[in-house]
């Protein structure tokens, strides 16, 4: 989608800066042939050039938020999948891999073996794993 958006934007462009030089070139020839009595042509033309990189640029700006509302789109549903990939994990623990990750996260380890992304801890709370053990592919 970025590729299409980029090649779309990229034609826009190429229309846009044609459409700046035909307006350049307009008004040499226009300023060059009046005696200068019309400013408000000029005043007009100005406008239609503002008017013109206004549009390209609000384009290009509505095209970047579609690629970034696709990424946000995309982690989130990575986000959940991981959650449940965590949540599954945590419950297939041993009592003994629970206690092992507990010492280990007390002593500032960095845990071995299979990669276990969180435990439950005494207190209740949820200790988890630095996202590097997390990152394979989902069971």
């Amino acid at each position: 989608m970025r590729e299409k958006g980029l090649a779309e934007a990229e034609r826009v462009q190429g229309q846009d800066a044609m459409a700046v030089k035909l307006f350049f070139w307009e008004l040499e020839k226009h300023l060059k042939s009046s005696s200068g009595a019309s400013v408000v042509a000029i005043d007009n033309k100005i406008e239609q050039a503002m008017d013109l990189v206004k549009s390209h640029l609000m384009y290009a700006v509505r095209e970047e938020v579609e690629v970034l509302k696709e990424q946000i789109k995309e982690l989130v549903e990575r986000n959940s999948q991981l959650e449940q990939e965590n949540n599954l994990l945590k419950t297939l623990a041993s009592p003994e891999q629970m206690a092992q990750f507990q010492a280990q996260v007390q002593t500032g380890g960095s845990p071995t073996g299979a990669a276990q992304p969180a435990v439950q801890a005494s207190a209740g709370t949820t200790q988890v794993l630095p996202s590097a053990q997390n990152s394979g592919a989902s069971a």
